[in-house]
């Protein structure tokens, strides 16, 4: 019994040789060359194929080869009963939030005006700071480790989760008083996981609550952002411009109107990336907890999406 590696199009044979070197013991098969689907018990996966799953009759663990479940809870086809996993990195962490404090200390300090001013050598100091107040919406795992770095370095900055909470150590605000937190930011950064819920959730409506001029920086999934609103957003005022990481399609086609609009800048996927050195243990200490009937790590709720 062992593991099918499913991630169609990536090369995973970094995952297969630390895996091995950690627990010589087991077997790995990597899609689509599985020749024993009755064989594997539990499977690692990054955008499956939908389906593919019931092909495995002995599947008893479900792992994301990231932080991210989108992917795999998009497979309606999955068993309620298979519980699923994700991976918690402090790198992934660490490399998230340095991503998102360069994009918001590049607004703030206006790098982008001087990179032009530089090429058209002007000499121009003022108004050297834009004021910021930061509000992230997704006050998680990644959420929360931005919150507390923008806190220690004296950012003003404001919290949006998904219901009422309490005693938080920050200005926090739940989806029902989503305008009032938007009233209070200029610099709106999204690291929500994506659910049903969340898919569609920068869109026009929400652009034209923000105060005038507010930056966006989306690093969570491209499915939360409407794409034709965010340069009508940009032309209207709502939004001074974006940062994004995150893209409905991937990689972002050649002819897609983001490429060329100069207020938008385009990382290719890159705000963190998940390093199989620090996943691979945490999936194999599950594995040996589904043989063992042990509760699991990092369990996700499939009710919840996240």
């Amino acid at each position: 019994m062992g593991f099918a590696i499913i991630s169609p199009g990536r090369d995973v044979s970094v995952w297969v040789k630390i895996i091995r070197n950690l627990d010589k013991k087991i077997e790995i098969q990597v899609f689509p060359e599985i020749k024993d689907y009755s064989a594997v018990k539990a499977v690692i996966l990054w955008q499956h194929p939908k389906g593919i799953l019931d092909k495995f009759p002995n599947l008893k663990l479900i792992c994301s080869m990231g932080a991210g479940v989108d992917h795999i809870l998009e497979d309606e086809s999955i068993k309620p009963h298979l519980p699923i996993t994700r991976i918690i990195d402090d790198k992934l962490t660490f490399s998230m939030t340095n991503y998102v404090l360069m994009g918001i200390l590049n607004f703030h300090r206006q790098i982008e005006r001087y990179q032009a001013d530089q090429k058209k050598k002007v000499w121009d100091m003022s108004n050297p700071e834009i004021p910021i107040t930061v509000g992230v919406m997704g006050v998680g795992e990644l959420g929360g480790d931005v919150i507390q770095k923008l806190q220690f370095m004296g950012i003003e900055v404001l919290g949006l989760g998904n219901s009422p909470k309490e005693h938080m150590p920050y200005p926090y605000y739940d989806r029902g008083n989503m305008a009032e937190f938007l009233s209070k930011v200029n610099v709106l950064v999204c690291m929500l996981p994506l659910t049903p819920d969340t898919e569609g959730i920068l869109n026009m409506a929400l652009f034209e609550k923000c105060s005038k001029g507010t930056y966006l920086i989306n690093v969570a999934r491209g499915r939360h952002l409407v794409e034709k609103d965010l340069i009508p957003a940009i032309e209207k005022g709502y939004l001074s411009g974006a940062l994004l990481d995150v893209f409905h399609q991937e990689p972002l086609p050649e002819d897609h109107p983001f490429w060329e609009k100069k207020e938008i800048t385009i990382t290719p996927h890159i705000a963190s990336v998940t390093n199989p050195e620090a996943a691979a243990p945490q999936i194999i200490d599950n594995y040996n907890r589904m043989l063992n009937n042990q509760p699991l790590i990092n369990q996700i709720d499939r009710s919840k999406g996240y």
